[in-house]
This record gives structure tokens, C-alpha cells and sequence, in this order.
């Protein structure tokens, strides 16, 4: 059997929804640009979209508080954040100078940068499974609460462990300040290496956190369940909709929601690593990507994030499946990647490029989109004009 899982669920939870618009536009040239990003937010309350249900956690290591905490003892499947918990399982007792075996650093780096899955079975199977779980949860030094083993009748899949915001914020805490030095610089300089695809699905894993905060940032994500959505990089294309092997029927109640689709976001975000940000999220079913994917940048950028930095530019919806990001202002420039369906994206700027025609629209407005490197053709925008409101132009295209 396959051991392979991601995702989060809330156990229990039941989030107090506030007022958030609603997803990016699902036809042409409807609807419009989010707010303009700036410096760093004052405190407010986290704003769970409609339809979410959320765990969420953000401690300052500076100041040694929380500055945010919504349901954050409540237990979410881990999907891939439980990876950190291989990890330091596997390195744990390796002292003296904790020298990870060149066989073992071709497994973990991926595991950790790029969420491969065959590394995370491997190391689910050979190290015993559920037994890695209690290990982790009998360790002082951890000060794990909320987290337990997959439940019976689940014990192979690596991605119902459970989970919730304070212990992902505990289990930072450890590898930042309490781990060997060689333990702490090897997980981290791996999650800020994190890749924008995955290397098992090609999942696009830059949400939360990598999207709503400029670098240094360093991430672990997590997700599970079936998304339409589209693949990541430059050989994207198909339907991209990945479902998730059949398990077995649970002998006994599972303590952790395993239906519901989820999409977690967890890390540091600033200099010397000053926030922990954990964000565990559950949606409807049915939810496309990039729905979700947007649901939990609204969410993580409404957070009070000491140290964070916002990108500069404009955030709009898109509309239509596999999009493409191209290195330049036109349609014969290389493929970079395509965005999944539906997702809102940060502008930079705009220029004149070559005209695309969408019947019944046409416009030959490109708008570059910094995260990604490229730009794509702003008739996929949701905005009421072929020119983007408030978007400077870019003058010479973006290197």
C-alpha cells in the first residue's frame, strides 16, 4: 500500500467567519483588482474567507508572543508538514556532528524543498511508521500537545497524522532554537530553497506565506485531497486533477476530518527567521485550487506578521484554465508555467505586447507578475478596462 498523503482537516474546529470577498471572477472582464500591497499590516483580527475552516497561529520569536491564534489547538491531518517530523526523527540522535549520508541527503533534500512524497514513504516504512509519531510526541524538548499517529485503520498514510497551529509552531520553535546548529541549518536552508513546483504532482506549492511576504521567508506546505487544477512548470498542460490513493474504511472514528479538501502554509517569515506562521485550512468540497489558493493568500496576508514584508503590486483575479506565464509580452516568447485555474495574482506592471484575442475580447496589455519572473496576456485579468487600473507600466520588458 502507498503511503502517500497530504493535506489538513479540523477536528472539531468552528471558526467565527468574517466578511471577505469572494473568489477570483469566473468569466471575462467582470470584477477587479484586490488592494494595492504595502508595508506590513497593524494588528487585526485573521480573516477567514467564507466556506474555510482554519486553524491559524503566528508567535513573534522577538517579543516571545503570539500576535495571532484562531482555533489553534484544533487537530488537522498534516498532510506534508509532517515531513519536518521525519526529518528531525531521522537526524535526531546522529550526533555528534550529524552528518546526513549522501543517500540519504538526495532523499531529504527533495523531501523538504520540493514535498516529494517517495521520500517521505521511505522513510515512513523504514523507520516504523506511526512509531515515528509517538517518538516525536514522547519528547520533552518538543512540547507536542495536539499531534497523534494516523488512526486505525489509516496507519500507512503519513498524511493523517494529526496536527494543529500551535504544534507547527512548536515544532519551528524546536529546530530554531533548540536543535543542534547542524540540524537547525540543515531543515531551514532547505525550506527556504522551496521550489514553486512539486516534484511528485507538480503541484504549484508558492501559496500563503511564499506569495504574500518578499524573501526571507522558509516554508513547508502541505495539501490533500482531489484539485482540478493545472501542473506547474514549463511542461504544464492536461487536467492536472490529482486524486488520492483509496484507503481503508477506519476500524474506529477517525479523530481528524479526511474528506474535506485542505491546504496548509506553514514557515518563518523576515530576518533571522523573526515569525512563525502557521496556517491550516479545510475546504468545501468540490473546491478548485485555485480557489483555495487564493482563500489562503487573503487569509495569511490579512495576518499581523512582525518582521513580513509585502510585495509591491496589485492583486487580481484570473479567469480561464492554464494560463500561461510566458518570459515576455507575447505568445511566441517560452512558456515559464501555468497558473491553475482561477488564481489571484500579484502585478507588478504592465507594457504593450502582442494583441490576444479572446472572442469576444481582445487586448494587447501584458501584465508582468513578479513572483513568477514572466507575464501574461491581461485579457486572463479580472478587471473592467484592457489597461489595469492604478498598474504603472513597465517601460522595457522585465529581465
Amino acid at each position: 500500500m502507498r503511503m502517500l498523503l497530504r493535506g489538513a482537516a479540523a477536528l472539531a474546529a468552528v471558526v467565527t467567519v468574517a466578511s471577505l470577498t469572494s473568489g477570483a471572477a469566473a468569466r471575462p472582464r467582470s470584477g477587479q483588482a484586490s488592494g494595492a500591497a504595502g508595508a506590513v499590516r497593524a494588528a487585526e483580527a485573521a480573516r477567514i474567507p467564507p466556506g474555510v475552516t482554519a486553524g491559524v497561529a503566528v508567535f513573534d520569536r522577538r517579543t516571545g508572543t503570539f500576535t495571532e491564534q484562531v482555533d489553534d489547538s484544533a487537530r488537522f491531518r498534516s498532510a506534508s508538514v509532517v515531513k519536518l517530523l521525519l526529518v528531525l526523527d531521522f537526524l535526531w540522535d546522529r550526533g555528534p556532528d550529524y552528518t546526513v549520508p549522501a543517500a540519504d541527503r538526495a532523499r531529504l533534500e527533495p523531501m523538504l524543498r520540493s514535498s516529494d512524497d517517495d521520500a517521505a514513504n521511505h522513510y515512513w516504512s523504514t523507520y516504523g511508521g506511526p512509531a515515528i509519531i509517538d517518538r516525536m510526541t514522547a519528547r520533552p524538548a518538543l512540547g507536542l500537545r495536539d499531534t497523534a499517529p494516523p488512526p486505525r485503520g489509516y496507519e500507512d498514510f503519513w498524511g493523517y497524522t494529526a496536527l494543529s497551529a500551535r504544534d507547527t509552531v512548536a515544532v519551528y520553535r524546536y529546530i530554531l532554537e533548540k536543535a543542534p546548529a547542524p540540524v537547525r541549518d540543515f531543515i531551514m536552508d532547505n525550506l527556504r530553497r522551496s521550489t514553486r513546483c512539486s516534484s511528485t504532482d507538480h503541484f504549484d506549492q508558492h501559496f500563503g506565506i511564499a506569495g504574500s511576504f518578499d524573501r526571507p521567508w522558509a516554508v513547508k506546505q502541505g495539501w490533500s485531497g482531489a484539485y482540478a487544477k493545472g501542473t506547474c512548470g514549463p511542461g504544464a498542460g492536461g487536467s492536472g486533477t490529482r486524486a488520492e490513493p483509496a484507503a481503508p474504511a477506519p476500524r474506529a472514528a477517525a479523530a481528524v476530518d479526511l474528506a474535506r479538501p485542505a491546504l496548509h502554509t506553514t514557515g518563518t517569515v523576515g530576518a533571522d527567521d523573526r515569525t512563525i506562521v502557521a496556517v491550516l485550512t479545510l475546504h468545501q468540497e468540490g473546491t478548485s485550487y485555485g480557489k483555495a489558493y487564493t482563500d489562503v493568500g487573503r487569509l495569511t496576508r490579512s495576518l499581523n506578521v512582525p518582521g513580513g514584508v509585502r510585495p509591491a503590486g496589485t492583486w487580481f483575479g484570473t479567469w480561464g484554465e492554464f494560463v500561461n506565464v510566458r518570459k515576455g509580452p507575447a505568445t511566441r516568447d517560452d512558456r515559464i508555467t501555468q497558473l491553475p485555474a482561477g488564481v489571484e495574482v500579484l502585478v507588478g506592471c504592465q507594457i504593450r505586447g502582442e494583441e490576444v484575442s479572446v472572442p469576444p475580447y481582445t487586448n494587447e496589455w501584458w501584465a508582468y507578475l513578479p513572483q513568477y519572473g514572466g507575464y501574461i496576456s491581461s485579457i486572463y485579468l479580472s478587471s473592467p478596462d484592457n489597461r489595469l487600473p492604478n498598474v504603472p507600466e513597465c517601460g522595457a520588458p522585465q529581465p
